[in-house]
């Protein structure tokens, strides 16, 4: 079982004000703190022209035994290739899904002073406000964000969990618990591609905390002056986002080129995060990605992060290692407690943590 951690004062997370509302609602001058012209340029963004596809995992392919070893493999390949994937056919109950949809929606839509009820305080990491913000730049992010920790249940926060729409606290409690039987269900299935033993992999993300962040990003029609989310790989394990609408945004750098996602309908997009590229021994790649704002429509997503640890420990699964017929240790271990400050420190300053553990 987890324990209880206090995020608060090692993240800085700026409240929503009321001038930050007003120009997300009529974003024809953009205040200076948002303008990022130079970070929204840099790198060759893929034209519509070039064709490619996200890789595509089917889960009922995954769990169909005639079909299973081939789908493993795309699923092998795409953690280890692009390190993101879209999952389809997923089994989550729809219902569930739309009334987190539904309940997201109704939260961004309320006035700002129904959402400030639960504005982040001070150095807070619960409750909403901008994300994370880099201490060098001083800028700020195009979106509102609403973060909670949402697993253990012994570690939630209830004071921030809004209590309007009075849908929402019912809606998380039981999409939180879906995401955790999916992440599982995946992880097995990644624990036959790596050849470790499930039981090894699961063990890791069993009991572990999970978070969860839904983001709402305003249309811009000056696209090239703001970020919706600064470039970053994950810092936790896994990463399971879902699409409220199908307003693209999200891109992926690979081979030194932004590639963006185009949401495939009912899909979750999946990414591997720090943590399990630790875990595997660098064999999945946790990537780099960021958001960009839609110049019509606004883009709202809700994300699930699940952390992993293997006895209060970052390091690379022994199951991977030399002693086990393995590869020699590509990273070196670091208690979790540990990892979760350097990772949030690293954040701020625009670096990877995990880079300082490399071996």
């Amino acid at each position: 079982m987890a324990e209880a951690r206090n995020y608060d004062s090692i993240v800085n997370r700026n409240e929503i004000t009321d001038a930050a509302a007003s120009a997300f609602a009529n974003p024809e001058q953009i205040p200076e703190k948002y303008v990022r012209t130079e970070e929204v340029l840099d790198g060759v963004v893929v034209g519509e022209d070039e064709r490619y596809e996200l890789p595509v995992v089917d889960m009922a392919r995954l769990l169909d035994p005639e079909l299973s070893a081939s789908e493993i493999a795309k699923l092998g390949d795409a953690c280890r290739n692009w390190g993101f994937f879209q999952l389809t056919n997923h089994g989550v109950d729809e219902e569930v899904v739309q009334r987190m949809k539904d309940s997201t929606v109704q939260f961004f839509s309320l006035p700002l002073e129904s959402k400030a009820k639960v504005a982040v305080r001070g150095n807070g990491f619960e409750g909403f406000g901008h994300h994370y913000s880099r201490a060098s730049s001083g800028k700020l992010d195009w979106a509102e964000s609403m973060i909670l920790v949402t697993q253990p249940v012994h570690d939630r926060n209830m004071e921030m969990w809004p209590t309007n729409p009075p849908t929402f606290r019912d809606a998380l409690e039981v999409y939180s618990v879906e995401m955790i039987d999916l992440a599982m269900k995946l992880l097995g299935f990644m624990a036959a591609d790596l050849g470790v033993e499930q039981e090894a992999l699961l063990d890791a993300f069993t009991g572990k905390r999970q978070s969860m962040a839904i983001h709402s990003y305003p249309p811009c029609r000056h696209r090239e002056k703001v970020m919706g989310i600064t470039p970053h790989t994950d810092g936790l394990g896994l990463t399971l986002l879902l699409h409220v609408d199908d307003t693209p945004g999200l891109q992926i750098r690979k081979d030194g080129r932004w590639f963006p996602v185009r949401p495939l309908p009912g899909a979750f997009v999946v990414n591997v995060a720090d943590i399990l590229d630790v875990l595997t021994n660098g064999a999945y790649a946790s990537v780099e990605h960021r958001v960009l704002p839609d110049a019509e429509r606004g883009r709202t997503t809700v994300v699930i992060f699940q952390e992993a640890s293997v006895g209060g420990l970052v390091a690379p699964l022994p199951g991977l290692l030399l002693e086990e017929g393995g590869a020699h240790a590509r990273y070196r271990s670091i208690e979790i407690e540990e990892y979760i400050k350097g990772n949030f420190n690293a954040l701020e300053h625009g670096t990877r943590f995990i880079e300082s553990l490399r071996i």
